[in-house]
């Protein structure tokens, strides 16, 4: 435990962060499984997609996350949905 007191609030806020990314990335990780399972469904499966793309750039912008991973995400996740669309 810290003596000092800006490291014990320096805690206070690393924890409340981490708590706040592990909620993000949770929530991207189901919003991209969603965005593939309705894959083949028209209205469902784009509006998920939607969803899913906006969940990234959202976590992106707040710093969950870095642009250029949420670049390499959304176009891994818009490839996947179009190859599964069209098989």
């Amino acid at each position: 435990m810290a003596n000092i007191r800006s490291q014990i609030k320096r805690n206070r806020t690393n924890e409340k962060r981490r708590q706040r990314n592990r909620a993000v990335k949770s929530e991207l990780r189901t919003r991209v499984k969603g965005a593939l399972a309705f894959a083949g469904d028209e209205e469902r499966g784009e509006e998920a997609l939607r969803t899913a793309l906006k969940k990234i750039d959202k976590a992106a912008s707040k710093g969950v996350i870095h642009k250029n991973a949420a670049a390499r995400r959304k176009s891994r996740l818009v490839k996947a949905v179009a190859r599964s669309t069209s098989a």
